[in-house]
């Protein structure tokens, strides 16, 4: 994999999490619930960062040490193979409180290019 395309990950990581952010703003975690065209945009934004996560380069990892990668890449295996018991709850907290902080690791990570 060239650098290019390992930045392109790390891009497509932030763009995907950044648009789960604003489709959640000013939203309830009830709307969740009661809007199942969210509930499936949010949680295919959430697959696409893991994903993107998931293939990432040791290089790329290295730009970001503070980022959780297991952890993003284990919540897209989840929403993946366990898409029948996914903890809504806990999707909505990770939209809400944890993206807006992979977010801003993201931001420092390119900027260190």
């Amino acid at each position: 994999m060239s650098q290019r395309e390992g930045l392109l990950r790390l891009h497509h990581m932030l763009d995907h999490s950044r648009e789960a952010v604003s489709m959640a703003a000013g939203k309830a975690r009830t709307d969740l619930d009661a809007d199942r065209k969210l509930n499936l945009a949010l949680v295919r934004l959430l697959e696409i960062v893991g994903e993107a996560a998931g293939r990432t380069t040791a290089e790329e990892r290295k730009r970001c040490p503070s980022i959780p990668w297991g952890q993003i890449t284990g919540l897209r295996n989840r929403l993946i193979h366990g898409y029948d018991s996914v903890d809504f709850d806990v999707l909505w907290t990770i939209i809400v409180d944890d993206l807006p902080q992979l977010i801003r690791l993201l931001e420092q990570g390119l900027q260190r290019k």
